[in-house]
């Protein structure tokens, strides 16, 4: 009786695995194989083609292939010379795939076809009916009072500057990258964390670990990220340690309530949506907190570093431009240090920021998935499609920014965004649409006080070991750092 027990329970468990295991694999074929290719079908019969994928892995080896085809190429650049048209280096599956299948065309990854698009004229109706990140208006409305503790955090970064050229006998080479990562991390840690700063260099240090980490699975495995591999678990870990400093800051915060930083004005920001007391235990109002405090990181730190150390080498590279902005900068502010109106009447800044970051978008696409079927323009893109489109190609487009699209020129700023290119959709180097970066004036703001205080105070010029070479690890970075020579001025400013 005993055995017939037993022998009852190995066949209910081995029939509970089997169907486990038929089930899984019944779940494989539908979503990797007749899904993906229902959707493939919609969209050639519209005469949108592109690379045949493999099961289960989609294009990624093709990439991996053309990647690896491309590297030598890269490693064999001039690096006496400065090319803006490096995304044919750093993208080339899409440069190589736009060419042979048209734009627009798809490729597949792990969550199926992926509507590559070489245009961007859009109104913004696709993403009309996906979830919004709320954007609280104050993050426009108390950025301006924060231009004080931006100008100390640079003030502090360019005395270290003057000291490592007195002793260099008034000329210093600077790689200003990594100086431009530790000021705007100060900057972003003093904004948004108030006096419990310290705690926000902290956090900001280990989501620059946690981004280092995830760049190294730009092309894996589709399905990967949810096994407990070692690079996962690092992330994880990460992740979870991010977010407990976070909230650990929010509850201090919470009992104190008197810092006007942007930490005080997103917790407002979750009280006005509804939510009483009890908001921080709420799983989902923490998740606001803790995914908007992340925004800014990348939007106000991680941005801001880069475009201004591209637009310092940009500056550096064209020494015409260099004169127009320094007097600019210097007619505006009368060598007194910038306020909040000066930084709006600094157009030729802006001019050189606007083409720095249309030459070197931090971003590389921007995706939207389509959450019900829609007809965009002539194309009926069914539900479940993902929407990529690649920023570097649309900067870079010919026939939207004209036969000089690779060169610098700040001049086509002249008359704004609408007056720069035949379409102004075609400019998003923060995004595009409803979900467009929240946190975007704080990061031009930043960019224009480092950028004028640099220029009020020194000059710049390439260092013969500069090396161009723009690598994409999640966002766009200068892969060899930015090495220039900085002379301190005679007319700059005390510090």
């Amino acid at each position: 009786m005993e055995a017939d027990s037993v022998a009852l329970l190995s066949k209910l468990c081995l029939s509970v695995i089997l169907g486990g295991v038929l089930g899984i694999l019944f779940y494989i074929y539908t979503f990797y194989y007749a899904k993906q290719r229902q959707l493939r079908s919609t969209l050639q019969k519209q005469g949108i083609t592109g690379p045949s994928p493999s099961f289960l892995l989609g294009n990624i080896p093709q990439i991996k292939s053309i990647h690896l085809q491309h590297k030598t190429t890269q490693q064999k650049i001039n690096h006496g010379t400065i090319s803006h048209n490096w995304s044919s280096t750093t993208i080339p599956h899409l440069h190589q795939w736009f060419h042979q299948y048209g734009k627009p065309s798809y490729l597949s990854k792990d969550r199926g076809p992926l509507l590559g698009k070489g245009i961007a004229s859009t109104d913004g109706s696709i993403w009309a009916h996906q979830r919004k990140i709320i954007a609280p208006e104050f993050y426009i409305d108390k950025v301006k009072s924060m231009v004080g503790l931006m100008i100390d955090s640079t003030t502090s970064m360019m005395k270290s500057w003057v000291s490592r050229i007195e002793s260099n006998g008034g000329k210093a080479e600077i790689e200003v990258y990594q100086f431009m990562r530790s000021l705007s991390a100060d900057m972003i840690s003093r904004a948004c964390f108030g006096s419990n700063y310290i705690k926000g260099e902290e956090i900001f240090l280990k989501l620059i670990t946690l981004q280092n980490v995830m760049s190294q699975q730009y092309l894996g495995i589709p399905g990967l990220r949810y096994f407990p591999t070692k690079n996962n678990r690092e992330i994880w870990k990460l992740e979870k340690e991010i977010n407990s400093l976070i909230l650990k800051v929010v509850k201090e915060r919470a009992a104190m309530n008197h810092e006007k930083d942007l930490l005080q004005m997103i917790l407002e920001g979750a009280q006005n949506y509804g939510v009483r007391e009890e908001f921080l235990s709420n799983l989902s109002v923490n998740k606001f907190i803790v995914d908007n405090c992340k925004t800014i990181y990348f939007a106000g730190h991680e941005t801001t570093a880069i475009t201004a150390s591209w637009a310092l080498m940009l500056l550096a590279a064209h020494p015409d431009w260099q004169a127009r902005a320094r007097a600019e900068v210097l007619k505006i502010c009368k060598n007194n240090l910038p306020d909040a109106q000066m930084l709006r009447n600094m157009k030729i800044l802006m001019m050189v920021i606007q083409e720095t970051l249309r030459l070197y978008p931090p971003a590389m696409y921007v995706n939207r998935e389509a959450l019900e079927d829609l007809k965009f323009k002539d194309i009926m893109i069914p539900k479940g499609i993902c929407i990529q489109i690649p920023i570097p190609l649309v900067h870079h487009n010919p026939d939207i920014w004209g036969p000089d699209v690779d060169q610098f020129n700040p001049e086509r700023f002249a008359n704004g965004i609408l007056g720069a290119n035949k379409n102004p959709h075609a400019y998003m180097p923060f995004g595009v649409g409803s979900r467009i970066c929240v946190a975007q004036h704080f990061a031009m703001t930043e960019l224009k006080v480092v950028l004028s205080l640099i220029l009020l105070n020194f000059s710049l010029s390439l260092s013969p070991t500069y090396l161009h070479s723009p690598t994409f690890k999640l966002v766009m970075q200068p892969g060899k750092g930015v090495h220039l020579y900085v002379t301190r001025l005679s007319s700059s400013t005390d510090l």
